[in-house]
């Protein structure tokens, strides 16, 4: 179970971390961008560590206070959350 656990978080960051630099991409040439939410949800479902190092790489939503902020605070929630599961 904990292969498949660390399989999914690498595969969720990979994916989050392609995505910031999608969008960030999408916003140099003014197009369709992807959803503020969706970046912020994948962060939420395990690819906070992706959306940190997207943000930092690109430089894409450091100027928001609600990812400057929030990708952070995710990382921490989901740090707690791990050991409380592991110490269980």
């Amino acid at each position: 179970m904990k292969l498949v656990i660390a399989i999914y978080l690498v595969l969720i960051n990979i994916i989050t971390f392609i995505t910031y630099g999608m969008d960030k991409r999408l916003a140099i040439k003014h197009k369709w961008r992807i959803s503020e939410a969706t970046l912020i949800l994948l962060a939420a479902i395990g690819g906070s560590i992706g959306a940190f190092l997207g943000m930092q790489v690109f430089r894409h939503k450091t100027k928001h206070m609600k990812f400057v902020i929030g990708v952070p605070v995710i990382f921490i929630l989901q740090i707690i959350l791990a050991l409380f599961i592991l110490k269980s």
